[in-house]
């Protein structure tokens, strides 16, 4: 597991300017990368260590500006598709006692996040969670 740099300016060996790494920011969103798999691959392949160094904003803000945020964050994004997967599983091996309970815990998950998205207005109030799904 990696660390975040300790410091909060950025790093003196680093030649690239917030222009530069906002465009790159903006090209990998493009490309339909999450703000998270952005971070890594400024990271590993351009060695950034953290853009709000370099910019003063974060990945997702400066998502925002550009419109190009997701309608819904990440996170509840893969918690939707983990429980949409567990309920495939459920409809093959219904006797999977073992699932059904993991199943439990991330809905609860789900419905927490969907709270505090709400709350801070990142999803709109009205919106709920497709937890039923049509099996194959």
């Amino acid at each position: 597991m990696s660390r975040r740099p300790i410091s909060k300016t950025p790093p003196s060996w680093l030649k690239i300017t917030p222009e530069e790494v906002e465009a790159l920011v903006i090209k990998y969103a493009k490309e339909g990368y999450p703000a998270s798999k952005i971070g890594v691959i400024l990271r590993d392949q351009h060695g950034i260590p953290l853009v709000k160094q370099i910019t003063g904003k974060d990945i997702k803000e400066i998502l925002k500006e550009h419109n190009l945020l997701p309608q819904i964050p990440e996170d509840l994004a893969n918690l939707l598709e983990r429980a949409r997967k567990m309920r495939i599983h459920l409809s093959k091996h219904r006797s999977d006692r073992y699932n059904r309970h993991r199943l439990q815990l991330v809905e609860a998950k789900i419905h927490r996040l969907v709270k505090y998205y709400k709350r801070i207005g990142e999803i709109p109030a009205n919106w709920t969670p497709q937890l039923t799904y049509t099996y194959k």
